[in-house]
């Protein structure tokens, strides 16, 4: 269900802001956090990849908060399909996760920053200004990610990796968890999934990457920078 707000045409301008997360009690609490902001204002809200593009077309929002995994394609579709089309609109991702191929993945699609779900809703506002003000932002330990990724060196990340790229993002995401020591329950709880739901991702992932438990899984992961 798309959700939207009027404007207050008499008030001091305000950043306009679109909200993107596939979790209405998340999308709920961003809202209260920036009601507080005298600087931005939520217009609309979406939790799907189909409302994100509708409701971005529709009331054009100077900044799309953006999550990074959804059901149905998550951040980086919502990037391909509304970028060539609103290129004055940006976008800050406002993910759970903090793995470096989603940061990577998802600046590369034309984020410009990329926070994570740990951030004040003070903060948040803060980030929300910068970027529409030009402004590249990030917390803290995932800028390196982006100057990893960019740069030229023997550090840098890599474009793109085929057996990588056999995963899907939930999977991608329930790896990282369990490469971290997580049990089955944590994950299911981390990701607001059922623990059956777990059980079958990571059955998917060995499969996908012909390994035969969750410690070949983690060296895996580790060596492939999700952990």
């Amino acid at each position: 269900m798309l959700i939207v707000t009027g404007e207050d045409t008499t008030a001091p301008h305000r950043v306009r802001v679109f909200l993107v997360d596939d979790h209405a009690l998340f999308r709920t609490g961003v809202r209260a956090e920036l009601a507080a902001a005298e600087q931005v204002e939520v217009v609309g809200e979406a939790g799907s990849v189909a409302e994100a593009v509708a409701g971005i077309a529709h009331y054009k929002p100077e900044v799309v908060l953006l999550d990074v995994h959804m059901p149905d394609g998550g951040g980086a579709e919502v990037l391909r399909q509304v970028r060539g089309q609103q290129p004055d609109v940006v976008f800050l991702a406002l993910s759970v996760s903090d793995a470096a191929e989603d940061v990577i993945a998802v600046i590369r699609g034309g984020a410009r920053g990329y926070v994570t779900k740990t951030i004040s809703g003070r903060e948040l506002a803060d980030a929300i200004v910068r970027v529409r003000a030009g402004d590249a932002v990030f917390s803290p330990r995932l800028a390196g990610f982006v100057l990893d990724a960019f740069s030229e060196g023997p550090n840098s990340a890599p474009v793109g990796d085929p057996e990588l790229d056999l995963l899907t993002p939930r999977e991608r995401e329930v790896l990282r968890l369990l490469a971290r020591g997580y049990a089955y329950k944590e994950i299911a709880s981390e990701l607001f999934i059922s623990v059956k739901t777990v059980e079958t991702h990571v059955s998917s992932v060995l499969r996908k990457t012909q390994l035969s438990n969750r410690y070949e899984l983690s060296r895996w992961a580790s060596d492939r920078r999700l952990v």
